[in-house]
């Protein structure tokens, strides 16, 4: 192995968003995650949505009233525009 080009290891200590701490090896002395082995639903059992960022609020707006879109009558739809093609 060459020598001076392998990253030094150290013992990291993982810092979770809901307040539980655990120690491995890593080559940063200190991690953050939002979800862990704790408080995560599948390890849980709970039925809980994991929400980062306001992913599911952004496809809620874009997605919530697909219904009320599917219901419009044929005056409402814009007509059809045929296209052409390129040569």
């Amino acid at each position: 192995m060459k020598q001076g080009i392998h990253p030094q290891v150290h013992r990291a200590i993982i810092h979770c968003s809901c307040g539980a701490e655990f120690e491995t090896v890593s080559t940063k002395k200190e991690l953050r995650v939002d979800v862990c082995s704790q408080c995560h639903p599948f390890f849980t059992g709970e039925t809980r949505l994991v929400d980062t960022e306001g992913r599911v609020e952004r496809f809620a707006r874009k997605y919530g009233n697909w219904q009320q879109a599917s219901k419009k009558t044929p005056e409402e739809t814009k007509p059809s525009r045929k296209t052409q093609k390129r040569r």
